[in-house]
């Protein structure tokens, strides 16, 4: 699957140091080193209801990890799914009378046309789901063999090909633990009631009658009425929702990566599941260090399709708003925070721009603020914890002081902050 065309990127003198970066699992700030190339999963988006701005938060975070490590000469393999089939794009695909395959392509491409708008860097490796069915299929008969799954009977699931009823699948926690190096919460950090609570609210079925244990994730739906479905090895049907990303990861950066990344929504029970079905299939972690994007609010309640208190990165530009103040506004908000968007972001964030285009752009005079003190601030900003706030205010200093080297400074915010005057 195609993604979207790159920014360009910079080349800044000297470079920056190794970032670190809050680690769910620990709690604290871990050095992001990777061994070799850092390698990066970010979960992609369901396609509909594209791109509101908790989306673009999530993925400007790791877009700035992406350019402080290629700041500090490290090599980036980025991978980013699409859940192209799951419950949620059927439910709407149905509500509207739109084919799902139509909506779903729709939306891709207008996440596609917003991230390229945002100057975000686009993974190397751009999976949709249902590019990979056969891949999460033979994953799954994996673990099926290994013992690690089990099924529950479905009634209303179609019978199969040779007429006997079909079950689902489900993954078994308690097996798994035994046998692998993850325990259940391990990336979480949260007891059995809280996981329970979220796993009904975030599309876990705890009350679904013949699984083991309540929290045990569905591997593979059998095919009902209706509903997309595959002829696959393990029947007909279609992945549950945690192992796409599991299967995907495994296959385009391998085991025990440098970071999985998304929004603190995801803690659990996807990242933690996944985490599970990946190190049973391949005895070793899914990632070294689980990083999490804050959530984005809009009028007193947090951003969301279902409650459709949605702010759209393409309503912002047909409204006349420039890309890059919408980059800015998001960039005033460091990463892990919970916040409330409101009109004056995108207000501020366009002054701001005019402030920099006056201070560094190519008409700027020089000043007496060092550049090169200005580039070694943001630096270190970014390198700690992606301290974006932090960096923009170095920027708004050197702005207000005038800087010695304008064209180094604007190198700079391109190359580091996606912005270019």
């Amino acid at each position: 699957m195609r993604a979207w065309n790159r920014p360009d990127l910079p080349t800044l003198p000297g470079s920056a140091g190794v970032p670190r970066l809050h680690d769910t699992a620990t709690g604290g700030l871990v050095e992001a080193r990777p061994t070799d190339a850092a390698r990066l999963y970010v979960c992609g988006i369901t396609p509909y209801d594209a791109t509101h701005l908790g989306h673009a938060f999530t993925y400007l975070a790791f877009d700035t990890l992406q350019r402080v490590w290629r700041d500090a000469g490290v090599a980036v393999h980025y991978a980013q799914n699409v859940t192209d089939v799951d419950d949620p794009l059927l439910e709407r695909a149905a509500a509207t009378g739109v084919d799902w395959r139509v909506l779903a392509a729709e939306q891709v491409e207008l996440f596609r046309t917003d991230m390229e708008a945002l100057a975000m860097l686009p993974p190397y490796h751009y999976v949709a789901v249902t590019e990979v069915i056969h891949e999460i299929s033979r994953a799954v008969c994996r673990l099926w063999d290994d013992g690690l799954a089990y099924r529950v009977d479905a009634s209303d699931a179609l019978p199969n090909a040779d007429g006997t009823p079909a079950s689902d699948l489900y993954f078994d926690n308690a097996a798994a633990e035994r046998t692998s190096p993850w325990r259940l919460g391990d990336e979480s950090n949260l007891g059995r009631t809280e996981m329970l609570t979220l796993f009904a609210e975030r599309g876990g079925d705890p009350d679904r009658v013949g699984k083991r244990d309540p929290l045990d994730p569905l591997l593979w739906r059998a095919a009902r009425e209706g509903e997309p479905a595959w002829d696959t090895p393990v029947g007909s049907g279609r992945p549950g929702w945690h192992i796409e990303c599991s299967v995907i990861a495994l296959m385009e950066l391998g085991a025990d990566f440098t970071v999985q990344g998304g929004g603190s929504d995801l803690i659990f029970p996807h990242h933690d599941m996944s985490a599970g079905h990946a190190a049973a299939l391949s005895g070793h972690p899914l990632a070294g260090v689980y990083s999490h994007a804050g959530m984005v609010a809009y009028q007193g309640t947090k951003m969301s399709k279902s409650l459709g208190n949605l702010v759209l990165v393409s309503g912002l530009r047909a409204e006349g708003a420039d890309p890059r103040a919408i980059r800015l506004a998001l960039l005033a908000e460091h990463y892990r925070s919970d916040w409330e968007w409101t009109s004056e972001h995108l207000v501020a964030a366009e002054r701001r721009l005019a402030r920099w285009q006056a201070a560094f752009g190519t008409e700027a005079t020089p000043g007496i603020r060092d550049s090169d003190a200005v580039l070694a601030q943001m630096r270190a900003a970014l390198a700690e914890d992606l301290d974006t706030p932090s960096a923009l205010g170095a920027v708004d200093a050197a702005a207000a002081a005038g800087v010695t080297d304008p064209a180094l400074v604007r190198s700079a915010i391109e190359a580091l902050l996606g912005v270019r005057l």
